[in-house]
């Protein structure tokens, strides 16, 4: 076991935050000196009055080398204060009373923008099948109300800031995937704010989900997340992986660094975070393997980072008469569950956990660190030599649920007629990308009036996307392709204009109406590829 040590600031927060290194490793992690048993999972009377607490992120009987689960040494157990039922969000949850029979309707609810279905999209009845290719601008703020722009005087948490864009099977029958993006301006938790600054009706907010893990990839600011396990922060640029059943909350980094900064300017001034979400409903995300290339490349296990034990000392609140303070310290826990939100209210905080061991945990990683394999003698090969991340589940051997794959910095071939550009492609699996700054060199990206959320101007732009469905045609739009028929490619070229990724599954994705309908779609994305015009046969020179 290793650890490495990171600053970070979160408003007024300064913890220095610590992270194990490796993947599927099996940790151990303590903030109070003797909270872990030894010797035993399960004492009679566990080290200093904790309660003894597993979280099984596969079946108990599931194979060894991918059994996953989490010993938690905490305050409470996590069923203490559930006597405050769950209840759906939405309009239709909004009031009532909680399964002991008291008036919840003073606890200072946190979720009054929140839907009743995650991502504002239900998962029948709001999603189409399309086969057309499609692309997005960059993701806006939206209002409370949905509607597109720059809604900065609106609070927007992430939970409420996630729309869904498309998404395959059914999370009930824990099949399939979905895909969404965020946009929010203010923190789910007051932690480490100015007093005078929470909006306690609104502000702590803790979520977890019962259907799959997340793969959130920030675009725009950084974000704090803290967890049961730990803390983390994530930057543009890096990746974080939180699974089912882990409580979470999302806070805003601002710019109080040189290096946020700099990372600030590279994706955009707004004054929000942005960014893609990549779920899945089946397993866990793996490493891929790594066959003849060797036993080093792509991403390497000693680069991932998992928290290190973090607790909140705060008291438990059942015994506080006060109503102010009751409004105060309340704590709101959202369960995402079949697709659709519940909330119910818990008098003390859900990150109590003093102490932990096991190899269920969340994770970040900086995609800097990729070791990118790619041709040295001609032709551009499979994007699949990107991938960084893998889910299995796939109906057929060697095809995945779900990739993470990225177009990193790298070396292009230098072989004098090598097309360097991804080649026109129909593909077995469905195809987003994303794009985290820069370029993508196989598609041009445009501007209108230098705002990077107008489709008007077209281009595949940072914080924008685009999807090509299962067997469309897709490719490098005509701008690019003439460009580099035309480069003789006579020397090595190193590519460093841009971060872009892609998520691909073996799954057939329905688009929701909100991805249809958005303001921010390019509804003509397909004329880039009008120019592509038959020059056969072409005369001998």
């Amino acid at each position: 076991m290793s650890s490495t040590n990171e600053t970070a600031r979160n408003n007024n927060k300064q913890p220095l935050l610590n992270y194990h290194h490796g993947f599927g490793n099996h940790f151990e992690s303590e903030a109070y000196e003797g909270a872990l048993p030894i010797g035993r999972n399960n004492p009679r009377i566990v080290p200093h009055g904790l309660y003894a607490e597993q979280l099984s992120g596969t079946a108990f009987t599931a194979p060894r080398n991918e059994n996953r689960r989490t010993w938690l040494y905490r305050m409470r157990p996590s069923a203490s204060g559930t006597s405050s039922a769950f209840r759906p969000c939405g309009s239709s949850g909004s009031s009532g009373s909680n399964s002991s029979g008291s008036d919840d309707s003073d606890n200072g609810s946190a979720s009054s923008l929140l839907p009743e279905t995650f991502g504002r999209a239900d998962w029948f009845r709001d999603m189409r099948l399309d086969p057309n290719p499609m692309r997005w601008g960059a993701t806006p703020l939206h209002s409370s109300k949905g509607s597109d722009g720059d809604d900065s005087g609106v609070g927007i948490n992430f939970v409420e800031g996630i729309h869904t864009l498309m998404g395959s099977g059914d999370p009930m029958c824990k099949s399939g995937i979905g895909i969404y993006v965020y946009a929010c301006n203010t923190n789910m938790s007051s932690s480490g704010e100015k007093e005078e600054d929470v909006n306690e009706a609104k502000r702590d907010m803790h979520m977890f989900n019962s259907d799959g893990d997340f793969l959130i990839v920030p675009q725009q600011m950084g974000l704090w997340i803290q967890t049961e396990l730990g803390l983390m922060t994530v930057m543009p640029g890096e990746i974080c992986v939180i699974p089912r059943g882990v409580v979470f909350t999302v806070n805003l980094i601002h710019n109080d660094t040189e290096e946020e900064e700099e990372c600030h300017l590279a994706c955009g001034n707004n004054n929000f975070a942005r960014g893609y979400i990549l779920e899945i409903f089946r397993g866990h995300f793996q490493l891929p393997e790594l066959g003849p290339i060797g036993s080093n490349g792509l991403a390497n296990a000693r680069d991932f980072l998992h928290p290190t034990a973090y607790y909140e000392s705060s008291g438990d609140k059942t015994n506080t008469t006060d109503r102010d303070d009751r409004r105060r310290l309340h704590y709101t826990i959202v369960n995402k569950f079949g697709q659709k939100l519940f909330e119910r209210t818990s008098p003390h905080t859900p990150y109590d956990v003093v102490a932990w061991h096991g190899n269920y945990l969340p994770y970040k990683y900086d995609l800097r660190r990729f070791c990118a394999i790619n041709s040295v003698t001609y032709d551009h090969p499979d994007p699949s030599i990107y991938t960084v991340l893998t889910a299995r589940g796939g109906d057929e051997e060697g095809t995945a649920l779900a990739d993470f794959v990225i177009f990193p910095p790298r070396v292009m071939a230098t072989d004098e007629n090598t097309f360097r550009p991804p080649w026109f492609h129909r593909n077995v699996m469905t195809e987003f990308m994303g794009l985290i700054h820069g370029e993508y060199d196989a598609k041009k990206g445009k501007k209108s009036d230098g705002d990077a959320t107008d489709a008007s101007g077209g281009g595949f732009v940072p914080g924008g996307a685009s999807l090509h469905p299962i067997m469309t045609p897709h490719g490098p739009d005509a701008e690019s392709y003439f460009a580099n028929v035309e480069n003789s490619c006579d020397g090595p070229v190193k590519f460093e204009g841009g971060l872009a990724f892609m998520f691909e599954s073996s799954a057939m994705c329905r688009v929701s109406r909100y991805a249809l309908e958005c303001e921010h779609r390019e509804v003509d994305y397909a004329s880039c590829w009008d120019g592509l015009v038959g020059s056969f046969p072409r005369p001998h020179t």
